[in-house]
């Protein structure tokens, strides 16, 4: 008898510990998806402000930008190097999310998130891969990506040919 209310009370606990584990994960979670998407919120805010210093600050020291054009790889410096002229302008791009999904690492350390955009390119899709360095989260990778609906591909096929053939035969041959 005294066994069985041994184990009865243990099982209790461990399920609710178990519980309140499962909450307070719950909620770090959520606290840190906000947190990972107040960044990419400024990201676009300041690109829309044209605000050179506070949107590079929003990218780790080692970090990569992919760009629409097969040619765009750029790390942290070439990337700013290629957007310098368009904040300088006054306004370098517009991209407000529309919707998003980020996940997590198991040890909470990444961050990867895609998120279809309204731009002046019309759908775009942003993905790419956060860190959490110290207490802030950095882009480590971001991608931007074109969307084609399936019904229009043929044609926009058609149209990039021209461009890329070369690009392709000359990166087959490498």
């Amino acid at each position: 008898m005294k066994k069985s209310i041994v184990f009865t009370v243990i099982t209790f606990l461990l399920i609710c510990s178990n519980s309140l584990f499962s909450q307070k994960k719950s909620f770090y979670e959520n606290v840190q998806k906000k947190n990972v998407s107040k960044v990419l919120d400024d990201l676009n805010l300041y690109a829309t402000k044209a605000d050179f210093k506070n949107y590079f600050n929003l990218y780790a020291e080692a970090s990569t930008f992919i760009g629409t054009d097969a040619n765009e790889v750029w790390n942290k410096k070439e990337f700013m190097d290629y957007a310098k002229p368009h904040f300088d302008k006054g306004k370098a791009w517009n991209f407000t999310s529309l919707k998003r999904n980020i996940s997590f690492s198991t040890d909470g350390k990444y961050a990867w998130f895609d998120e279809l955009l309204d731009t002046q390119m019309k759908f775009c899709r942003g993905s790419g891969v956060l860190e959490k360095i110290g207490s802030q989260w950095k882009i480590k990778q971001y991608v931007l990506s074109i969307t084609i609906p399936n019904e229009v591909t043929n044609e926009v096929v058609k149209i990039k040919s021209p461009f890329e053939n070369q690009v392709i035969s000359d990166l087959k041959n490498k």
